[in-house]
């Protein structure tokens, strides 16, 4: 197994994370005395972090959901919003992560007043503020919710705040009942004015909504996609062919944004040991590992890797791969992607040979 601190060591890149998913909970019960929230479950620090993972590590996405009325409640402000967001880039920052692109609905942080704007702009400024003292590069991902009617609204959101930091729409919520393509008009907005988009697809739901967020609503990425394993014919615990949608996705290099233990603890997966990443990896997939929600799993993506490596031998190398993958598959401009890669992902392996024996000529067009 790796160790926890070589992993915290290597850069990192972080494309699937919830802002609202990842507070420190010693921070929501400061926010929660501040604007006289009383709803959370206890307010001593180390026992509401407790609170929040056992919920989420139910096996049910209805129990894991649950924690997050509590964080968004207490998310209701300008400064509480640039609090939450600086905190995150430190956090990553600390964590070894070079690069994140972080994701949250902004509808949600309406409930006291505060206009769509005005949320995007507060995230940017802690987000800038990390930036500037930690060093870490941030973007915002804008998200729409599948059960709502506004999602076309979110889309002329993420657009209209290209230039603040804003690089991707995504769709979120139960997939059941909720196919992408009911959203159409939004992900053709995004097409028309060439913005980028990721889609949560094939967690709770299979193939099928896979299909619909590639074919009829143009995603650049899938969130999750851990269910495509079911478009493959696996003997003796290896893939022996691949499905139509499978080869697609493999063969069109589509990045999944894969979140191992989130996975867990919806019950997507039965267990780490389980999960079918080893075979998007051994079969060459665009494969990049995140953490989802850092509060609810209790995990950060060093200790994601660490249990990758435990579970199933993810190795040095794969794990400068899988960073490889990520920066690849971002969505800023190539001239910046190029950058962090040679300046930032690779910075280590040029000055560690323990972080990598070998390494390909031009990592652009590797993976």
């Amino acid at each position: 197994m790796i160790p926890l601190e070589t992993l915290r060591a290597a850069p990192k890149v972080l494309l699937h994370d919830h802002l609202d998913g990842g507070l420190r909970p010693a921070t929501v019960v400061d926010l929660a005395r501040d604007i006289g929230y009383a709803g959370l479950p206890t307010t001593d620090a180390a026992e509401l972090g407790r609170w929040f993972h056992a919920s989420a590590a139910s096996g049910s996405l209805s129990l894991y959901l649950r924690g997050f009325a509590h964080t968004i409640a207490v998310m209701q402000t300008e400064e509480a919003l640039e609090r939450v967001a600086y905190e995150c880039g430190e956090d990553l920052a600390r964590d070894g992560i070079v690069y994140a692109e972080v994701r949250y609905a902004p509808v949600f942080h309406t409930e006291r007043g505060l206009n769509l704007e005005q949320v995007v702009q507060a995230v940017e400024k802690g987000f800038a503020r990390a930036e500037h003292e930690r060093g870490i590069a941030m973007r915002q991902i804008i998200c729409a919710m599948r059960d709502r009617t506004d999602s076309l609204e979110m889309a002329e959101l993420a657009v209209a705040n290209r230039e603040r930091g804003v690089v991707g729409f995504d769709i979120a919520g139960e997939e059941a009942g909720h196919p992408p393509k009911a959203h159409i008009e939004a992900f053709q907005l995004c097409r028309r004015e060439n913005f980028s988009i990721t889609i949560h697809a094939g967690e709770a739901f299979g193939p099928p909504s896979i299909w619909q967020a590639l074919q009829y609503c143009g995603a650049h990425r899938i969130g999750h996609g851990v269910r495509l394993v079911e478009d493959m014919a696996i003997s003796n615990g290896k893939v022996v062919k691949l499905g139509p949608l499978a080869a697609y996705v493999r063969d069109k290099r589509i990045p999944l944004e894969l979140c191992p233990s989130s996975n867990v603890d919806t019950g997507a997966v039965p267990t780490l040991a389980e999960h079918p990443i080893r075979h998007f990896l051994a079969q060459s997939f665009r494969v990049t590992v995140n953490t989802d929600n850092r509060l609810m799993s209790h995990v950060t993506l060093s200790e994601e890797l660490q249990r990758l490596s435990h579970a199933f031998g993810l190795t040095l190398a794969e794990v400068e791969r899988l960073s490889i993958n990520a920066m690849k598959s971002a969505f800023v401009g190539y001239d910046e992607r190029v950058a962090i890669i040679y300046a930032r992902v690779l910075r280590l392996v040029r000055h560690d040979s323990s972080l990598s024996s070998t390494h390909p000529p031009c990592v652009l067009t590797s993976y």
